[in-house]
């Protein structure tokens, strides 16, 4: 079972991806963490991306997504994958699809998971992590998970924010390349999901991202 996985930030999407490893022992590629693979072992592709990421250029898909192939030929993919944070465009969404047919790579599966851009916002604006441990979910602006005041509702524990996710400026850039339904991010989504809903070659499965985890848990096993 291979997987792209779309979501924008603060939908849960990581999380989702996790759990989907776990119950179907697939791995969970993301897009970012093969690029510190590639440049912290010195790869050639390593290396290349390197000269663009130090000038603070994006790195061309002629090198992004032959690194990405690399990943997925991996044994630990042998049993299937969940590619997550690539495509972030439609551009890309092209060439990562006849990059994988040349290679004889099915893709089954794309997943998007829906979320209001505002409710997305203050999802990752009411995010609180607990000095003692990160993984204690706390949310101000989720009631299921929501912290007893300033403390972590899972140990008591002292809460505090990641600057990032206080940028409100940095948020809007990031959702204004996702929400993009033209060329950005969706866009790449629904590249997918026209062939898919003409010849039912690929799978496209919509999700509601506003419930709880366990709730889109169930609802995603459901649809798979």
């Amino acid at each position: 079972m291979n997987i792209l996985f779309f979501g924008p930030n603060g939908s849960g999407k990581g999380t989702q991806g996790s759990i989907l490893k776990d119950k179907y022992n697939i791995s969970h590629v993301e897009s970012g963490a093969i690029f510190r693979e590639n440049i912290s072992k010195g790869t050639e592709l390593g290396k290349k991306a390197k000269e663009y990421i130090d000038k603070g250029d994006l790195v061309p898909d002629d090198i992004t997504i032959p690194m990405i192939l690399d990943r997925l030929k991996e044994d630990d993919c042998k049993k299937g994958w969940l590619l997550d944070g690539f495509p972030r465009n439609k551009n890309q969404a092209v060439k990562l699809d006849e990059a994988l047919k040349s290679e004889n790579m099915a893709l089954d599966i794309v997943i998007e998971l829906i979320l209001d851009r505002e409710i997305a916002k203050n999802r990752i604006m009411g995010r609180r992590l607990c000095v003692n441990d990160n993984n204690h979910p706390n949310n101000i602006y989720i009631d299921a998970i929501k912290p007893d005041g300033d403390k972590c509702r899972v140990c008591g524990g002292e809460l505090k924010t990641r600057s990032d996710d206080q940028d409100e400026e940095a948020i809007n850039k990031r959702h204004d390349i996702y929400y993009d339904t033209e060329t950005g991010t969706l866009a790449a989504a629904y590249y997918f999901k026209n062939p898919a809903e003409k010849d039912g070659g690929v799978k496209y499965i919509t999700l509601d991202g506003t419930p709880g985890v366990k709730e889109v848990t169930d609802e995603l096993v459901s649809k798979l």
